[in-house]
């Protein structure tokens, strides 16, 4: 052995440094680097005995004394530190909370999204942290599955699109980036395909499907430079995602030539022995993981146990451990942790969490986010006056009380969303919830935004989690001494999340019975849904005069959802996943495979009640003169389409067009229209504007029976408009030669 530490020596290669450090290490201490333990648990037992590549859960200054330890190990090895940043840095107290990962869709705004990636990725660096578990980039089908919030919605060219964004702002300028951190595509892959909706369960795809519709999300994000994946908890086929070799090898490095790091989720190595039960003890499960392609462990400690015995047992070669631990001191080397193991910093934690400009986007991404799913006239609301609605309606009257009602009104945590300080994921961290003053809820908005002689009541009404309908009547009195009444509905922390599924998507608690009451006194209303997910609406709300859907707006969400209201802001978020009128339609997503019989079920329609795509404004788009401008393109070319896009509203706007394909004949059943471009258009009132759509042919392709991804020669038709609905779009024939 070399006795200079060519590994310490950071102008030597990596793949030099790796070799060098690789020969000095022992087996225990490879195994250790195999591993992500939580912080919560025994940090000398981690770090002093197994040697841990990596933790979590851990920040600040716990952060800085875990990273001393492990310097102070006999090599010397830098652990690196990873934590849940989903919409933000989730668990450090009053640290920038954006709206989460499917409201900040209903934007389609991949700047926006890149720049709050960013934000996300300096504060959790100034804590010491270099590593974030997002994005997702699960194909959302089952609306009942808990963890629809945490997604970008129901199609995988948006979803790649807009994770790419996140990606792009998390990895800022590459690994050596002092203000970055390491994207995670997760759950990868098929983990949202649920039976019934509940998490974790079998997926039943086959591998055509899966590269059909759940893989492309997952190759744009490894061929665009993202440098972890992590594995979902469900098996598909028999087969644990963690243990799916073909999966996690043949596709995601062999083919894909993914060259990060794959961890697992949270103990599914030891899932293969608890709960999947296909290894019988954990030496099995070390192996097992080890030869399927996985990098890390998260939150397996038996597998340090588990792999040494495999070794031991001859299940596993210590050649087999080195080709792994390669890969992680390569991106440990990489990321410069052996020059700056990523302390954390009192000064910049100072200066940046939460501070003003972070502040600023925040709003600025909770306005894009909201989407007006129905508008009767009543909003805005006219500067000091409040309009009553429908036919011979009187003219504005002076606006003297607006009635704020509604559970979700002045909750928090129900505005944060899952994983944030409350939301129970962390116990941890420097605080138990994130401080009041960081979040403006929608009371908050109101009451800031309302005009100086109008007075501001509320009343919860009733609960999300209790049938206790005790307090509807109070608020009942509220609202018919109002002019106006904000109601706000929706979910909360107790029923969403990981192991959350709910068998239903109706309003829960006493929800229900306030929208009727409320409905029943006839005052006009503006209902605003906070939620995770979509619902299931009774006919008190689809009734109302408006409806904004916020989804988890985060911090400044009551602001942004206020400033609409008032007509501050004009709306332009569009839904990037589909309403149900009832549970039972599921699944409901735009892009269902052609072939079915009839159009209907006997005793319900099978559109939507609000659909991919869509979503209002105050003022009025319109679509027309559709050109296209390649008749007749080549499988190697680009499909050129040109529209003209009018404001003709009073107002200015945003719209968002999108573009839909439709190949008329395929080998292999396929959707029967699916997005391929959008593009946010700003216009004054009155004003038109011609928008070019150009589209790779190669984006054009489908799965055929064999799992080959083809572009097929043939008859093609695009359709360009304002959403996924056939009435909101111009259709126009072209071919593929």
């Amino acid at each position: 052995m070399n006795d200079a530490p060519l590994y310490k020596d950071a102008k030597q290669p990596v793949a030099t440094r790796v070799e060098d450090l690789l020969s000095r290490m022992t087996l225990d201490e490879k195994v250790g680097q195999l591993m992500q333990l939580d912080a919560q648990g025994d940090l000398e037992d981690a770090i002093g005995r197994m040697k841990v590549g990596s933790l979590l859960h851990c920040n600040g200054k716990d952060a800085d004394a875990a990273i001393r330890r492990a310097l102070d190990t006999r090599l010397g090895i830098p652990v690196l530190m990873a934590d849940d940043g989903i919409h933000g840095h989730s668990f450090w107290a009053g640290a920038t909370i954006f709206p989460t990962q499917l409201a900040m869709a209903c934007s389609w705004d991949t700047g926006l999204l890149e720049a709050a990636a960013r934000v996300t990725a300096a504060e959790m660096r100034a804590t010491g942290l270099k590593w974030t578990f997002s994005p997702v980039l699960c194909l959302t089908r089952d609306l009942r599955w808990g963890r629809v919030g945490e997604t970008f919605g129901e199609d995988p060219y948006l979803i790649g699109e807009l994770a790419c964004a996140m990606i792009k702002g998390y990895q800022g300028k590459g690994l050596d980036d002092p203000d970055a951190v390491l994207a995670t595509a997760k759950h990868y892959a098929g983990y949202s395909e649920t039976l019934g909706g509940r998490d974790a369960s079998e997926a039943n795809i086959s591998r055509r499907y899966l590269r059909s519709y759940f893989l492309p999300p997952f190759e744009r994000a490894a061929k665009g430079g993202c440098m972890a994946f992590m594995t979902g908890y469900q098996s598909m086929d028999g087969i644990p995602a963690t243990a799916n070799r073909w999966l996690l090898t043949e596709v995601l490095k062999e083919e894909w030539g993914f060259e990060g790091i794959l961890v697992t989720d949270w103990n599914n190595v030891g899932n293969l022995v608890l709960d999947q039960k296909v290894c019988k003890d954990m030496a099995e499960a070390a192996a097992v993981a080890v030869r399927s392609g996985n990098d890390l462990m998260m939150a397996t400690p038996q597998f340090y146990e588990g792999a040494l015995e495999a070794v031991r047992r001859g299940l596993l070669a210590e050649a087999e451990i080195d080709a792994v631990v390669r890969r992680v001191l390569s991106l440990k080397f990489s990321l410069g942790l052996f020059e700056d193991p990523g302390y954390s910093s009192e000064r910049r934690i100072e200066e940046i969490i939460g501070c003003a400009a972070h502040r600023d986007l925040n709003l600025e991404v909770a306005r894009a986010s909201l989407v007006l799913l129905k508008n009767d006239g009543l909003l805005p609301l006219a500067e000091g006056a409040a309009a009553r609605t429908g036919a011979g309606a009187a003219a504005p009257r002076p606006l003297r009380r607006i009635a704020v009602i509604g559970p979700n009104a002045d909750d928090p945590i129900a505005q944060l969303g899952d994983w944030s300080l409350g939301s129970g994921q962390m116990s941890g961290g420097n605080g138990p919830q994130h401080p009041r003053s960081s979040v403006v809820t929608l009371l908050d908005g109101i009451r800031e935004l309302a005009p100086p002689a109008c007075e501001v009541v509320h009343a919860a009404g009733c609960s999300v989690v209790s049938e206790d309908e005790s307090g509807i009547p109070a608020a009942v009195e509220l609202a018919r001494g109002a002019d106006v009444v904000v109601l706000v509905l929706g979910d909360r922390i107790e029923l969403i999340g990981e192991t959350k599924s709910t068998a239903t998507l109706e309003l829960m608690g006493g929800q229900r019975a306030l929208s009727d009451a409320i409905a029943r006194t006839g005052v006009p209303t503006i209902v605003v849904l906070v939620n995770s997910k979509p619902l299931v609406m009774p006919r008190s709300v689809l009734g109302a005069a408006a409806i904004i859907e916020a989804f988890n707006p985060g911090m400044m969400g009551g602001r942004a959802a206020a400033e609409a209201v008032f007509g501050r802001i004009n709306p332009s978020g569009k839904l990037t996943i589909s309403f149900p009128y009832h549970v039972g339609q599921q699944p409901i997503f735009y892009n269902q495979a052609r072939g079915q019989h009839g159009s209907r079920y006997a005793d319900l329609t099978q559109e939507p009640a609000f659909a991919f795509g869509f979503g209002l404004s105050y003022t009025r788009f319109t679509y027309g003169d559709l050109k296209v401008l390649t008749p007749s393109v080549g499988r190697g070319g680009l499909a050129s389409f040109e529209v003209t896009i009018t404001n003709a509203g009073g107002r200015e706007g945003v719209e968002i067009a999108q573009l839909y394909i439709e190949d008329i004949v395929t080998s292999s059943t396929w959707a029967q229209k699916e997005l391929k471009a959008f593009r946010r258009v700003s216009l004054a009132a009155g004003e038109a504007r011609r928008v070019r759509f150009d589209v790779p042919v190669s984006e054009l392709s489908i799965v055929d029976a064999e799992g080959r991804r083809v572009v097929e020669p043939g008859e093609f038709r695009v359709h360009i408009g304002a959403s996924s609905r056939p009435q909101d779009l111009l259709c126009a024939g072209f071919a593929v030669v």
